[in-house]
């Protein structure tokens, strides 16, 4: 039996700063620090580099999921994360994405996350931080 492993999005899977450099600053303005409410912006990001490649590895090892949290106040982000789920793992990913803001409520072996935000440091296998701003 495979091992449950689960991958956060932004930062992780997709980068965030690419979809905020397709918005203009006038826009960006209007949302001061909160960059994820703005309406339409997960449509606009690209994937990490190498993420697409190293989903499919870790998929044919575990049983992979992506765990993900999507702001309140942006309900264009709940269907935009789907959509580029859809768009860049295709059927690999199938049915595979879970949007949650208390990530220690999915039982699996490994999260792989680039904040301890929404439940990830609580979570109860072993959390693996991801990416540039690691947290001493």
């Amino acid at each position: 039996m495979k091992k449950i492993l689960y991958i956060d999005m932004d930062n992780v899977l997709v980068n965030f700063q690419s979809g905020l450099d397709k918005i203009d600053l006038q826009t960006q303005s209007k949302f001061d620090d909160k960059n994820d409410e703005i309406p339409g912006i997960f449509s606009l990001m690209e994937p990490v580099e190498g993420a697409i490649e190293a989903f499919e590895k870790l998929s044919a090892l575990y049983d992979t999921y992506i765990l993900s949290t999507a702001p309140w106040e942006n309900p264009s982000a709940w269907t935009d994360k789907l959509l580029w789920v859809k768009k860049y793992l295709g059927e690999n990913a199938r049915k595979r994405l879970i949007l949650s803001h208390h990530k220690n409520l999915n039982q699996g072996d490994f999260l792989i996350d680039d904040r301890p935000n929404n439940g990830a440091e609580d979570f109860q296998g072993e959390w693996l931080q991801f990416g540039p701003e690691k947290i001493s």
